[in-house]
């Protein structure tokens, strides 16, 4: 059967939106998991999570995170994933040297924490008292922050839980010694960086062709030790992915899957997704698939902002229509939506997707008192 932009966009909605399971199986199906701290009224984490995850709740993979196999580290992007690819990226090696001075600081840090367990960073600033740097934008920074971020990179650090949002370092040791943990996949090194290429297609297929070698780059920063090999293994990659051109665009997706099949049906239900979700986190494919260009605007200030601080895309069947902004004031949901046609469907199947959208986001939130959709729907 000949491949369609309706073809794809399905596929893609319905295979990224599989049926919800448990926490460490969705993760596992996922691939990655992108994290960010705005709470916009959640963190990207959960946001993305809700959907996929049965019964999930706002902060629940933090809270599960210490008994869960699944590492919070740098991948495409920063967030988490499992310890099977995580281990795959390491050991990692930066493309820059640390001077004598660094190297031996960094180990005076690394035998603390190893002495004491998990440890705060607010506990290895008291002990050191690094002091202050100047940071890449000209700001101060906490001169011990930046060295346990630095290490954690480095593969000698680990975060082994969050306190408040906080993370807490313990040594990495490449067994991962945790409750919880499984056995590395036994892949040969020189396969490594093709499995983990194989990760990213799988959570974010179908891919266009510019969008794919952008991911990889963007991999190429999870395992720097690799970069001179990035084009060789978008090459090799390109060559074992099913691959179609459409309307003067190459578009790649996983050898096993076709796009065309009848099992990849979006359902009916209305949802807000966050802006890092893995059905539109890739900008380039959201316009083409949608024909509108949407922009995240947290950091755009305000006076300049069309869709709002943390637009949330709004997906209904397999067309993201619109977007949607929530805040939580004293324990109420208030809501606000615009349309990329200008005013909302007058289908009553989706006024009443979207109450039950919202009814589910409070769920979610936990909220002390009843939710109220807002002014604006």
């Amino acid at each position: 059967m000949r491949i369609t932009l309706d073809h794809l966009r399905c596929y893609a909605v319905a295979r990224s939106l599989f049926k919800p399971t448990t926490l460490g199986r969705a993760i596992a199906k996922l691939g990655f998991v992108q994290a960010d701290p705005i709470r916009a009224p959640a963190r990207a984490q959960d946001l993305t999570l809700r959907h996929r995850v049965v019964d999930y709740h706002a902060g629940d993979l933090e809270l599960r995170y210490p008994k869960l196999p699944i590492e919070e580290d740098f991948f495409v992007n920063y967030g988490f994933l499992p310890r099977a690819y995580h281990g795959m990226m390491h050991p990692r090696v930066p493309r820059t040297e640390w001077a004598a001075s660094r190297s031996q600081k960094a180990q005076a840090v690394l035998d603390f924490i190893r002495e004491r367990g998990a440890v705060h960073p607010r506990v290895v600033d008291a002990h050191f008292a690094h002091g202050k740097i100047t940071n890449w934008f000209g700001g101060s920074s906490n001169a011990t922050t930046d060295l346990l971020d630095d290490m954690h990179y480095r593969g000698m650090l680990r975060i082994a839980r969050r306190e408040s949002g906080t993370r807490i370092y313990a040594v990495r040791e490449p067994a991962y010694p945790e409750a919880g943990s499984t056995p590395a996949i036994p892949v040969p090194e020189s396969d490594r960086f093709d499995t983990l290429i194989d990760v990213v297609m799988h959570k974010y297929a179908p891919l266009p062709a510019a969008s794919l070698g952008q991911l990889v780059s963007l991999l190429c920063r999870g395992v720097p030790q690799w970069i001179p090999q990035r084009a060789a293994a978008l090459a090799r990659a390109k060559g074992r992915f099913v691959h179609v051109r459409l309307d003067g665009i190459d578009w790649y997706w996983p050898a096993a899957e076709s796009p065309a099949s009848r099992r990849w049906r979006p359902d009916d239900e209305v949802r807000l997704v966050t802006p890092f979700d893995p059905l539109v986190w890739d900008r380039r494919r959201f316009t083409i698939f949608w024909d509108w260009v949407y922009r995240f605007e947290a950091y755009t200030p305000a006076s300049k902002r069309k869709l709002g601080y943390y637009a949330l895309p709004l997906l209904w069947r397999d067309r993201v229509i619109g977007w949607g902004n929530l805040t939580l004031a004293d324990g109420a949901l208030r809501s606000s939506f615009g349309y990329a046609a200008g005013k909302a469907p007058r289908d009553a199947a989706f006024r009443s997707g979207l109450d039950a959208e919202l009814d589910r986001i409070g769920s979610f939130l936990r909220p002390s008192a009843p939710l109220r959709q807002g002014d604006g729907k």
